[in-house]
């Protein structure tokens, strides 16, 4: 697999170029991802071969049993009277949308994930706060799940967020 860059929310078009100045020369594959895109797994945006059939197939039967769940207990509810106001708890309840800038590495040696880093530094493109590596592990995960996780770990690095969780 081509190195590749998915890039999110980069709408500040001189930083945008920026960073497709700094990388092109690397030879990563660049793709920018929009906010249709969120709900598919991440592995399947960066092309990780092999994984869009099984993984588009598994989520839609995930999301055709949530959805079926969700219809049992309604109308579970209804007819014992009971029809409350609240959340579901499952991940159709998730806003699937955000807009911070996010860039997602896959298919990166080490070596790679620093040219990346200092190819950025030397352009002058700055912060981005939103940074992660395609794993195994999160390769399924839709852009929503991650980004809710990378900002997640970066509140917890960098002290924010402390007052909210008190």
């Amino acid at each position: 697999m081509k190195p590749t860059v998915l890039l999110y929310n980069f709408t500040d078009s001189k930083r945008k170029m920026k960073v497709q100045q700094a990388l092109m020369p690397l030879g990563f594959r660049l793709r920018a991802v929009t906010k249709e895109e969120y709900g598919l797994p991440v592995g399947v945006l960066a092309g990780v071969k092999g994984l869009n059939e099984d993984v588009l197939k598994e989520a839609g039967q995930a999301i055709e049993a949530v959805e079926e769940t969700q219809k049992e207990e309604s109308a579970q509810k209804q007819a014992d009277g009971r029809m409350q106001r609240e959340v579901p708890e499952n991940d159709s309840s998730r806003k699937m949308d955000f807009s911070d800038e996010m860039a997602i590495m896959a298919g990166f040696s080490s070596a790679q994930i620093d040219a990346f880093i200092h190819a950025l530094r030397k352009k002058g493109v700055g912060r981005i706060d939103y940074k992660a590596v395609l794993t195994p592990y999160n390769m399924k995960w839709d852009s929503v799940q991650l980004y809710e996780e990378i900002k997640k770990e970066h509140e917890m690095m960098t002290g924010k967020g402390k007052d909210e969780a008190l």
